[in-house]
């Protein structure tokens, strides 16, 4: 079984070593360098809430839930709502500036033409997202033409870095191999992305507490790794935070709570 260092040096080689503490050990010469950066890890003191991307992406959301999250969202100051971008507008008229508005691209599949999934990244910037979460293209990593499953999330990456937009990357892992969300960690932190994050919520599985632990490891402190999928009761909440998780991707917000 290959190190995480290994992979990375397959990738990525590089006789320079990491200024940051991920467990790829070699510099990744990452779009943005976030060593100067503070660590994205949870905080117990700030609670629950301020960690919580509270999440309705159903087909059949209508305006009257998402008026409704919105009520819940500002009651509780979660850290985002994050909702399909057709409701962009609706809910940065809604909501608490504290609560950000986060909504998903290239969702859910992740099979999206590179220009497509950029030309997305741009529209959902200029409604006013605050925070992008993309799905990787996932059609390109399980070909192995690792080349444009780093372009695409560069093209997405760049954009974001431009307009001070916080980009999670979402690396579905109930269908990779240990190998391949490996790379796809080192992939996103290369490209510029902030966070990595566990899962559509439309895949064979959500998160995973080991997934959560192999993500920040590879990582390291100096990116967020989000949660999401299945996350129902405060166990598992709390399951996913101890294992490394630094936000909460959730519908059933008020039970987390």
């Amino acid at each position: 079984m290959k190190s995480i260092k290994e992979i990375a040096m397959e990738h990525f080689p590089s006789d320079k070593l990491a200024r940051c503490d991920g467990a790829h050990e070699i510099c990744l010469h990452c779009a943005k360098c976030r060593v100067a950066e503070a660590d994205e890890t949870y905080n117990p003191d700030a609670g629950i809430a301020s960690v919580i991307d509270a999440t309705v992406l159903k087909a059949e959301a209508n305006a009257t839930d998402i008026e409704k999250l919105c009520e819940m969202a500002n009651e509780y100051k979660t850290a985002s709502l994050c909702i399909n971008s057709y409701f962009i507008p609706l809910v940065k008229k809604l909501l608490d500036p504290v609560v950000k508005t986060c909504t998903v691209i290239n969702f859910p599949l992740g099979a999206g033409h590179i220009e497509a999934v950029a030309q997305e990244a741009d529209a959902v910037i200029k409604a006013g997202a605050d925070e992008v979460d993309m799905v990787q293209n996932l059609a390109a990593i399980k070909s192995g033409n690792w080349d444009d499953a780093l372009k695409t999330v560069q093209a997405v990456a760049s954009l974001c870095l431009a307009q001070d937009v916080l980009l999670k990357v979402i690396l579905e892992t109930c269908y990779l191999s240990r190998e391949e969300l490996i790379l796809s960690c080192l992939i996103s932190k290369k490209a510029g992305a902030k966070y990595v994050k566990t899962s559509t919520g439309f895949g064979t599985a959500g998160a995973k507490a080991e997934d959560i632990a192999l993500m920040r490891k590879v990582v390291g402190s100096k990116l967020g790794v989000k949660a999401s999928g299945g996350i129902r009761t405060p166990q598992s909440a709390k399951e996913m935070l101890d294992s490394g998780a630094s936000r909460i991707g959730a519908s059933s917000v008020v039970t987390l709570l």
